[in-house]
């Protein structure tokens, strides 16, 4: 029984094509299928199936898919052992992240860590909640939000950590007239512009909350994924909008004011392929991210850049 073969069909039934397992394992598709036909001469049935214009498992497929997985975490597991033996984790982790969290998070885990012999990948995503679990495959640790306690959607099976709640405020101008108020309520938000974000990502569930609360839509005049610009926007005007407490604003002429009533909040997970969760070097980063957002969370010297 070849590993590899078994690595395959596990890397099928994560990724869902044949040209994304290629991108994902530097080799061309048409390799990669001429290694799925070598795994079913070896097993002796049928493996895959056409689904569309592309393939899926078979039963016996996903039986040795499953067992793939298993063996990339035994693999990772003695992997970990042995740097445990050495004494220090070495490698490279690889961590995508969303950017406001990343903006203090990663400052210091970069830092604690400099010493050591792991080299830290870090890059930036800003994507729909339900399409950060997709970029666990190509990424070590991906840093993740959530507008409920649960883990953002499609993360079944995954390793997932919560870091942090931070609450959502609106924000303001400093010479908005609402800016004098220590808080708000959604009656008082009914009237004004917005500056939103994309529909589908979590900010967006607090202006469902006070459209619902206030029983009529609010004006949205922009949808912007990010939180620089959006105070750009709302800097020297009557617009609103939404930004997490901790990790915004940026700007000294823009301020924050909570929002009474609607349970406004997101939560911040560190979501991993249960194999590279046991990796020691991946764990002493998680570990780094956890320290790191409970200094965040608590207010105490050194959390934010």
């Amino acid at each position: 029984m070849d590993h590899r073969h078994l690595a395959l069909l596990w890397e099928l039934s994560e990724r869902g094509t044949v040209t994304a397992v290629a991108r994902a394992t530097h080799r061309t598709p048409s390799a990669v299928s001429q290694q799925l036909r070598t795994a079913q001469r070896e097993f002796g049935v049928p493996l895959v199936e056409p689904d569309g214009r592309g393939l899926r498992l078979t039963e016996a497929g996903q039986v040795l898919a499953a067992g793939g997985r298993e063996l990339a975490r035994v693999t990772e597991r003695i992997q970990a052992a042995w740097d445990g033996f050495l004494g220090q984790p070495t490698g490279r982790v690889t961590v995508a992240a969303l950017p406001s969290a990343a903006s203090v998070l990663l400052p210091g885990v970069l830092d604690e860590l400099s010493a050591g012999a792991i080299e830290l990948q870090c890059a930036d995503v800003d994507v729909a909640e339900s399409a950060y679990a997709e970029l666990v495959g190509d990424h070590d640790i991906v840093i993740a939000h959530s507008l409920t306690r649960r883990a953002p959607a499609g993360t079944e099976g995954l390793v997932s950590i919560r870091l942090a709640r931070e609450p959502l405020d609106i924000a303001l101008d400093v010479d908005h007239p609402l800016a004098r108020r220590t808080e708000l309520t959604p009656d008082l938000l009914a009237d004004q512009e917005w500056v939103g974000v994309p529909i589908g990502f979590p900010f967006d569930t607090v202006r469902l909350a006070v459209e619902a609360a206030n029983g009529a839509e609010v004006r949205v005049v922009q949808r912007i994924r990010d939180n620089l610009l959006v105070e750009a926007l709302i800097e020297g005007t009557e617009r609103v909008a939404v930004l997490p407490r901790f990790t915004c604003p940026h700007s000294p002429q823009v301020v924050l004011r909570p929002l009474r009533v609607v349970d406004a909040a997101r939560y911040i997970f560190a979501i991993l392929r249960p194999d590279r969760a046991e990796r020691l070097a991946v764990r002493t980063v998680l570990d780094s991210l956890q320290h790191h957002a409970s200094r965040l969370t608590q207010g105490l010297p050194g959390s934010r850049p």
